[in-house]
């Protein structure tokens, strides 16, 4: 399931870094004050990262848990800077999303993770 979750993360971190751009660009050229398209860019980057961390993962706990960091630290600058353009929003829920299945699968192979991060 983690490297399911990382492969859709890093597929949909080039969508949303290229949304957030224009997103950015729209901000910019309607002088709205806004900073939705930095935040976009913000959260496709932690999304990236928690991607990564995510799929190279494999027994260790602590990645695991430092992935669920970056997925929730992307749902609340996301979620906390919608503006004009609510993609951000459903951005920063599908990063809830993926907190929660990361944590689910914690919690279910708890019994494979010892002290040394190894089954």
């Amino acid at each position: 399931m983690k490297k399911v979750i990382g492969i859709i993360s890093i597929v949909l971190f080039v969508l949303v870094a290229l949304q957030s751009c224009a997103a950015g660009v729209g901000n910019a050229l309607s002088n709205n004050k806004e900073a939705s398209g930095s935040a976009g860019l913000f959260l496709s980057v932690c999304m990236l990262i928690a991607g990564i961390i995510a799929i190279i993962s494999k027994y260790s706990k602590g990645m695991t848990i430092t992935a669920i960091v970056f997925y929730l630290l992307a749902f609340v600058v996301g979620i906390a800077n919608v503006g004009h353009f609510s993609d951000l929003q459903i951005w920063s829920i599908i990063n809830l999303i993926f907190a929660g299945l990361l944590i689910f699968h914690l919690l279910k192979n708890k019994q494979l993770y010892n002290s040394s991060g190894k089954k």
